[in-house]
């Protein structure tokens, strides 16, 4: 620690210089003042109680502070009591300079601690000097008392304050803030008692308007159970403005040293888990570090063959995609490797610098992984990168320069297949045949337009073949595909005239075709509309809807139904006689090869149409007859169907409506499951009904929106729904009981999840894990997600289930510390045995770390060894790296 000059001016008639910061003082007295009446008297009652306090372990005591330290027997006593350590041989005489001797051996061994004491000397003791005198014990006081004393960061005074601001601060109506005004009101003192012994002070029962009864209080039970004489006066406290800070601070500090060894063992554990979570963090880190070494080098490995491949390509277009596969490569795949080269070498020298800072090894990595061996290899690669472009870019203009004479040639090309594309397909295509009378017309005048057209590009093919004579007397690299793509448009075109002639031909010859089928499509329209209507007729009064109420009403029904199938018969023969009008046609169309487009322009009736309708009247005949039937089964099925549903939905939210415990709703659960199972009577009945119905061929029943199979698949879905709820509720109380968790948690846990499940099947993805995570106050980077997914997601899933979430919510966390303080703390929880058992780790360490500690703990084979001894000794220097100390 960095010396740091301090000075405290006391009633301005000393001055006390010390390289520690507990020196420094808030408040200076005025040498040329006198110190305030109150304060003067807190501080001698405060002074002398804590020197009596000391002295009486030598058997002795003083009454008044100025004048039984005058001769400096009793002041050198009160040294080598807080001391430890023995001073000069008092002289015996009683003569002034003999006193004035004795005072002075107690302040050179004052200074001899670090204390340089200036304007203060032994005669004003001697003489009784009060202000001197109190602030000599002032001085003894904060440097054997109060230096020592360190919280955290801080330390003396201000280490103090922060240890009595620590331990009160769940106390109502207590805020630590000073040594003055703070401890008025007696309640911060009972709260420092009551936090380390409850069973003292019942502080529900104190009152922050009695301070004179809280004050009391405190130093009575201090005095008698904590062996803390009474300092202060409680009135003296209350009725002075701002008590004496320095006379508060020393009553105060003998708390602090009466509790101090109770927080030693807590200390301890703390110190042993930091250990450990350090050396956790470690491992993880070189092993993350391994892991991305060894991709780096496996893709550098890949990379270098492909930049060495110099192989050129024959077409420009060849050796634009290399090039762009470059610049691709140079765009998307090297940045995320060179952030990644990066990242590990900080992620190297960070490991390394926390390794050091908590007295660990250095990391040494695996042979050929170090920092220096991925740079030599990412040197490699840029060697070979080196010049690839370059080489790209000149064999690109080559190529460019050959294809430059092909220019032309490939222009003219273009165009002629451009307007011959789809020309062969087109005279080709027999749509001739499928076209009516008015479109085989017109197709003859498109056609004789075509030809006119097909003359007009005689000249562009015989420049494509000139052009291409020129490429082959130039020696055109590429001469063999010249010479076979206008080999292909010189015997496209003699077969585009071939095509136009035979076309011409076919359109004539099926022109005159069509006349004849035209007259045969006017006689069906002509015989197939009066019968049309009379089918229309019958499928109405087929479809009639009816309501009987007796047996006389249903005899009448059939009767008429009877004398209508009598009429069936000579309706069959004429609609065989519309039908044969258009097998006619369908004949012609077979024997001159026509395609017909189906439609008659003189109606839109076909004979599907006929047949379809003719069908529908023969199948409604026997329909009718079963009309009457299905009444029977109509309101059973409108009853069950609706309750199913309705059930359904309760289900749904049961699990959310059912309050209390897991076993509460578990059982609830099941006996809303036997109420279910008791409704199966009914379902029985209606199958029943069902079977009787299908006996008496009757399949559909109108009258309601429920079939059989609908009841059967929505009662097995009400079976299954209700048997995975109980199974949700048996699995939550088997993760509260495993992990330990209260009812209120597993709630808490299990909102939060169902909220981010999105597709509410029992796992969230990645990114809703996330967004879970931050909604929960984490703040994540991609790092640390990326160490979080490992933990909840082993196996790299992608998902998170319910019971990697709650694993993941339950971890504990822990800190750091040297390897000598590991031995000290676990020989702190072994109660100073060389040794510790398996027992002792469970009750002090968290059940994760203890197990931790056991699985890697070796047996103890010293003299004194007892049954499942561990070695504790050899365990803390393996965590640092070291041999046994």
């Amino acid at each position: 620690m960095t010396a740091v000059e301090t000075q405290m001016t006391y009633a301005n008639s000393y001055t006390i210089t010390h390289e520690e910061t507990y020196m420094t003082q808030e408040e200076d007295w005025d040498r040329d003042l006198l110190l305030d009446p109150a304060w003067e008297k807190q501080q001698r009652k405060t002074f002398t109680a804590w020197c009596n306090s000391h002295l009486r372990k030598a058997g002795t005591q003083i009454e008044n502070i100025e004048e039984d330290f005058r001769n400096g027997l009793k002041l050198m006593l009160l040294l080598e009591v807080i001391s430890g350590e023995r001073l000069p041989k008092p002289d015996k005489g009683k003569m002034r300079f003999h006193k004035i001797a004795n005072v002075n051996k107690a302040l050179d061994f004052i200074c001899s601690k670090g204390v340089k004491l200036v304007s203060i000397g032994a005669e004003e003791i001697v003489d009784g000097n009060v202000k001197m005198t109190l602030g000599m014990i002032w001085t003894i006081i904060l440097r054997f008392a109060i230096q020592d004393i360190s919280v955290e960061e801080t330390s003396a005074k201000e280490g103090l304050l922060l240890w009595c601001q620590r331990k009160t601060a769940p106390y109502r109506n207590v805020n630590v803030q000073n040594f003055h005004i703070s401890w008025k009101d007696g309640l911060a003192l009972c709260a420092l008692i009551h936090r380390h012994r409850p069973d003292l002070i019942d502080y529900s029962k104190l009152r922050k308007d009695d301070p004179v009864g809280n004050l009391n209080t405190a130093f009575e039970v201090a005095e008698k159970f904590l062996d803390i004489p009474k300092m202060l006066d409680a009135e003296d406290i209350v009725n002075t403005p701002k008590p004496d800070e320095k006379a508060i601070m020393t009553y105060v500090s003998c708390f602090y040293h009466a509790f101090a060894g109770a927080e030693q063992a807590e200390t301890a554990a703390n110190r042993i888990c930091k250990v450990l979570a350090v050396n956790q963090e470690n491992e993880k880190l070189m092993e993350e570090y391994e892991k991305l070494a060894s991709e780096l080098l496996e893709w550098i490995r890949r990379t270098i063959p492909w930049l060495e491949n110099r192989v050129a390509e024959q077409t420009m277009r060849a050796m634009q995609q290399k090039l762009e596969d470059f610049r691709d490569y140079r765009r998307v795949h090297k940045p995320p490797r060179v952030q990644e080269k990066c990242q590990l070498e900080i992620n190297f020298n960070t490991l390394q610098t926390k390794l050091r800072l908590s007295n660990r090894p250095a990391f040494m990595p695996s042979e050929g992984k170090m920092v220096s061996d991925i740079a030599n290899a990412w040197k490699g690669l840029e060697q070979v990168e080196k010049g690839y472009e370059e080489w790209l870019l000149t064999e690109i203009r080559r190529l460019e320069r050959l294809d430059h004479l092909a220019e032309k040639f490939k222009q003219k090309c273009a165009m002629h297949e451009s307007w011959t594309g789809g020309k062969e397909e087109l005279l080709s295509q027999k749509d001739y045949e499928s076209a009516s009378l008015m479109e085989i017309r017109a197709l003859m005048r498109k056609h004789e337009a075509f030809e006119s057209d097909l003359a007009a590009h005689q000249d562009r093919v015989e420049q494509i073949a000139a052009i291409a004579q020129e490429l082959n007397e130039l020696d055109y690299h590429d001469a063999a595909t010249v010479n076979a793509r206008c080999q292909g448009i010189c015997d496209q075109w003699d077969n585009l005239g071939t095509l136009t002639q035979k076309r011409r031909d076919s359109l004539e010859r099926v022109e005159k075709l069509w006349e004849t089928i035209d007259q045969l499509y006017l006689e069906f329209a002509k015989r197939a509309a009066p019968f049309n209507n009379w089918m229309d007729g019958a499928m109405e009064d087929l479809q009639d809807m009816f309501i009987v109420h007796s047996i006389e009403e249903i005899q009448s029904l059939i009767t008429a139904h009877d004398q209508f199938k009598a009429t069936l018969p000579e309706a069959d023969k004429e609609r065989m006689a519309t039908i044969g009008i258009h097998n006619e046609i369908l004949k012609i169309a077979q024997t001159y090869g026509i395609k017909l487009s189906g439609i008659n322009p003189y109606t839109n009736l076909s004979p599907q149409d006929i047949g379809t309708k003719w069908d529908t009247v023969k199948h409604l005949v026997p329909l009718r007859d079963q009309m009457l039937q299905e009444e029977v089964a109509r309101q059973q099925a409108n009853i069950i169907g609706p309750w199913i549903q309705t059930k359904m939905e309760e289900i749904s939210h049961v699990s959310v409506d059912i309050a209390g415990s897991l076993e509460e709703q578990m059982n609830s659960l099941k006996q809303y499951e036997q109420n279910i199972i008791n409704y199966k009577s009914n379902i029985d009945k209606l199958e029943g009904d069902h079977q009787l119905s299908q006996e008496s061929l009757i399949f559909d029943n109108k009258h309601t929106n429920y079939t059989m199979e609908h009841v059967r698949v929505g009662w097995e879905q009400l079976l299954t729904t209700i048997a995975r709820t109980i199974n949700e509720v048996e699995n939550q109380i088997l993760t509260r009981d495993a992990k330990g968790i209260s009812q209120e948690q597993l709630n808490e846990f299990r909102a939060s999840f169902n909220h981010f499940d999105r597709k509410r099947n029992g796992m969230m993805d990645p990114d809703d894990f996330r967004a879970c995570l931050i909604s929960m106050g984490y703040d994540l980077g991609e790092v640390e997600f990326a160490r979080i997914m490992t933990l909840v997601d082993p196996n790299n899933t992608g998902v998170v289930t319910f019971q990697a979430f709650i694993d993941f919510m339950t971890r504990e966390t822990a800190e750091t510390d040297t390897a000598e303080q590991v031995m000290a703390s676990f020989k702190i929880l072994a109660s100073d045995k060389s040794y510790i058992t398996v027992d002792e780790l469970r009750r002090e360490l968290p059940p994760d770390q203890a197990e931790y500690c056991i699985s890697r703990m070796t047996r103890y084979v010293g003299p004194d060894a007892a049954p499942g001894a561990l070695d504790y000794i050899s365990f803390s220097s393996a965590l640092y790296g070291e041999s046994d100390l």
